[in-house]
């Protein structure tokens, strides 16, 4: 939802495990048909209807897959909201204070590495605003999270996640994960550090 596993925080907090792999490149005289619609959906395992019909429930879906108390998830429904070359990026500070660095990993990385750390501790989390932009068939969300060992617990981490999504007419799919947590000097802004007020009437 993506290195070195136990870095610090949501997605990072296990995505930072997995290894970069290097990619063949393709022969100039080749060229690469792009996937289609129809090939996506025949490689990822079929959605639930209500975790794909909208923006906000693919959102809950993928908050609500990764968490839970220690033991498996259910990576195939995880699967089934990414299309299957989707990317989940973690931003992660050096302690040089220079730039910063990205670790990217594919679908099966996030599944291996995170897998491993949700087996054996719990691991809950939730967004508490999501800003969303809509272009036609295109979406990007900014969606602010926190973090927590036990649903009871205050959060550990907070920090935004950067989420692009497609609609294909049919359902909606994620295309990639980017996010950085925040820290010292790097605060939440306003706006994404606390839930908008419920009216009472």
């Amino acid at each position: 939802m993506k290195i070195a596993l136990l870095a610090s925080a949501m997605f990072s907090f296990f995505l930072s495990v997995c290894a970069q792999s290097s990619c063949d490149k393709v022969p100039a005289q080749q060229s690469q048909t792009p996937p289609s619609t129809s090939d996506t959906a025949a490689k990822a395992p079929p959605a639930r209807p209500d975790d794909v019909k909208s923006i906000d429930s693919i959102l809950w879906a993928l908050y609500g897959v990764i968490s839970g108390p220690a033991g498996e998830r259910d990576w195939n429904r995880f699967r089934s909201l990414l299309v299957p070359e989707a990317r989940l990026t973690s931003v992660v500070p050096r302690g040089d204070a220079s730039a910063p660095s990205v670790h990217l990993l594919t679908v099966e990385d996030y599944v291996k590495g995170a897998g491993g750390y949700f087996a054996k501790n719990g691991f809950f989390e939730s967004a508490i605003v999501n800003r969303v932009e809509r272009f036609g068939n295109i979406a990007q969300v900014f969606s602010s999270y926190e973090s927590r060992h036990a649903e009871a617990d205050k959060p550990f981490t907070r920090g935004i996640n950067s989420i692009q999504l497609f609609y294909d007419g049919s359902r909606w799919w994620i295309l990639s994960i980017m996010w950085d947590e925040e820290r010292g000097d790097n605060p939440l802004p306003n706006e994404f550090a606390a839930k908008a007020p419920v009216n009472q009437k």
